[in-house]
C-alpha cells in the first residue's frame, strides 16, 4: 500500500464541499489506482481512470476535468511527457503529480514542465485531499492564443488570427466550436 493512511470509515465527515468535480487519475500501478478511485469517490469526486499515459492523454483531450492526478512513472507515454503534451496542446486543467521520486531535481523538472503541484509517494490522504483542494482553488491560467494549424483562435477576441494578421471574427458557436 503506498497511501500512508487508509480510507476513513463510512460514516466519517468528508469535509465535502466542492460538489462533484471531475478527476483524471493517470496512474499505472493498479492497487494504487484502485485506492485512489475509492479515496475520491467516497470524498465526492467523480473520478476516471487511466492505466498507462496514452490512455491518460485521450482522456484529457478529449473529455473535461476539474484536475488531474498523474503518476510521474507510467507504461507507454511517462507522465512528464504527458504533462508537457497537455500543456503544449493548451488543456486547462490542473495537474497534480505524484511520484515515488523525492528529489528536488525532479520535482523541479515536473513544475517546470506544467504541472501544478508534485506530491511524493508514500503520501498521506488528507494532505492529498487538501492539495486537491488548493488546486482546484487556483484560477486557471488560460492561453490567450491557441493553435490552429497555421492559424491562432484568439480566446479574448473571439476571433481567428489568420498567418497573414487578418482577423476573422467568430458567432458565440462558432468560437464555442473551435474552442
Amino acid at each position: 500500500m503506498l497511501v500512508a493512511q487508509s480510507l476513513p470509515h463510512p460514516g466519517t465527515t468528508t469535509g465535502r464541499s466542492h460538489g462533484a468535480e471531475r478527476v483524471l487519475v493517470v496512474e499505472g500501478d493498479a492497487e494504487m489506482a484502485n485506492e485512489l478511485i475509492a479515496l475520491l469517490r467516497f470524498r465526492g469526486y467523480s473520478p476516471d481512470l487511466a492505466r498507462d499515459g496514452h490512455r491518460g492523454l485521450h482522456l484529457a483531450m478529449s473529455r473535461s476535468y476539474d484536475g488531474v492526478i498523474l503518476d510521474r512513472s507510467l507504461p507507454v507515454v511517462d507522465g512528464l511527457d504527458l504533462v508537457n503534451r497537455l500543456r503544449r496542446q493548451a488543456i486547462d486543467v490542473r495537474i497534480l503529480m505524484l511520484a515515488a521520486r523525492a528529489d528536488v531535481a525532479d520535482r523541479v523538472c515536473c513544475l517546470d514542465a506544467g504541472a501544478d503541484d508534485y506530491l511524493s509517494k508514500p503520501f498521506d490522504v488528507d494532505e492529498l485531499m487538501a492539495r486537491l483542494r488548493a488546486l482546484h482553488r487556483r484560477p486557471l491560467e488560460r492561453a490567450e492564443l491557441i493553435p490552429l494549424g497555421a492559424a491562432s483562435l484568439d480566446i479574448g477576441a473571439h476571433a481567428v488570427l489568420m498567418p497573414d494578421g487578418t482577423r476573422v471574427e467568430l458567432s458565440p458557436r462558432e468560437f464555442e466550436l473551435l474552442h
